[in-house]
Parts: C-alpha cells; structure tokens; sequence
C-alpha cells in the first residue's frame, strides 16, 4: 500500500511539476497569452527555459480539491451513524480503523500537511495523524472534516507566495529541503483519496452505495 502511494503521488507531482518553478519569479520573464479566458497560460524566462503560471495552475488544483472534498464528505455523510464504529472483520482485516477512525485519519492527515504547506506548527491535536480523541461523534467527525479541507484549501491558494515558509512534515516521504507548498497539497489530496477508496468498501459492506455511484 505505501509502495502505491508513493507511486501516486509521483505521477500527480509529476503531471503538476511546472507549478514548482512558477513558484519563483525571474527577471526576464515575458508572458504568453493563451487558453479561452485570454489568460497567461506559460512563462518563458530570459533563458528559455518555459514555466507555468502559479495562478492558472492553482485554480485548476483548488478544482481537483474541491471535486474530491465533495466525493469524501459525501461518502462520510452517506453511513449511518450507528455505523461508523464499523470495521471490516471477515478476512485479513485484523486491527484496521473503524470507519469513524479513516473519516479523522484522512481529516488529521490534510490538518499536518497544510499547516506545513503554510508554515504553521503542526495542529497538537492532529495527534499521530488520529485527530481529537474529543471528536467522537458523526456530526464532530464531519465537522472536523470539513475543517481540514478549508485548512487544505489555504495552502493550495499560498501556492505562489513567496512571503510564506514552506515546513517539512515528518509524515511526508519528502525528505527535509525537498518540501514544496504544492508536493505538500498534492501529497494530502492523494492521500485523502486513497483513503476514499477505502470508505466506499466500508459504505459497500453496509449495504450503502456511494453518493458518487449511484445514477
């Protein structure tokens, strides 16, 4: 499972990387206008070398965030309440989370890596990536969810400022000093959606068919 983490998250890296180096202004830049909305669609610096604008590549990022917030708040309101202490038991599913346990994990995880995409401490009550041992509830747990995508939200709009520092998260396969504000966004998201997959068995194995499924 870690290996194909890692996997996804260098394939979403990858397919962003130009945001890396629209990070950074240069002296000689001229922008080139391009796309429906006449917008700056790429930079050429004064050596050639082409990059992307921050701002176009942000929104487009902010999109992708905000479909997959709607696919996991929705798939978390979808279980009944009496079912979020569920936890698959038939198989090899010996010590794995509750459903209420991945909704907090998935939230607590976008919590430390915003926070280190913002260069804030990372939130104490994260925990060990569990979240608050006083959220308990479907309503807190939801509450809390939401929270962490607005949180999440943040850092992704930071994308571009250079005022802000960028912190290493110790939960990051980022090793310290190859930390960026967008592999640390692009990092939650993935993330959060593999562990989407994993809610949707939990919702199947309860009779409940995904909001995101069904016609």
């Amino acid at each position: 499972m870690r290996t194909t983490y890692c996997m996804m998250m260098f394939l979403c890296l990858a397919a962003f990387s130009g945001m890396v180096q629209a990070q950074t202004d240069r002296p000689g830049n001229r922008m080139i206008a391009g796309g429906r909305d006449g917008g700056a669609a790429e930079q050429h610096t004064g050596e050639g070398a082409p990059t992307l604008d921050a701002q176009r590549e942000k929104r487009a990022l902010a999109i992708f965030a905000k479909l997959i917030e709607k696919e996991i708040v929705s798939a978390a309101e979808a279980m009944p309440a009496d079912k979020y202490g569920f936890a698959p038991s038939a198989g090899e599913f010996k010590g794995v989370r509750t459903f209420a346990q991945q909704v907090k994990h998935l939230a607590a995880t976008n919590h430390i890596l915003a926070a280190a995409a913002l260069g804030e401490p990372a939130p104490t009550s994260a925990g060990d990536e569990a979240g608050p041992e006083t959220v308990r509830t479907k309503t807190e747990i939801l509450d809390y969810l939401k929270e962490s995508f607005a949180h999440l939200g943040k850092a992704i709009e930071a994308i571009g400022e250079k005022s802000r520092a960028v912190k290493s998260s110790p939960i990051s396969p980022l090793p310290a000093g190859a930390e960026t504000r967008l592999a640390l966004t692009v990092e939650a998201l993935v993330h959060a959606f593999d562990h989407y997959g994993q809610m949707v068995e939990y919702l199947r194995m309860n009779g409940v068919v995904p909001p995101a499924s069904r016609s």
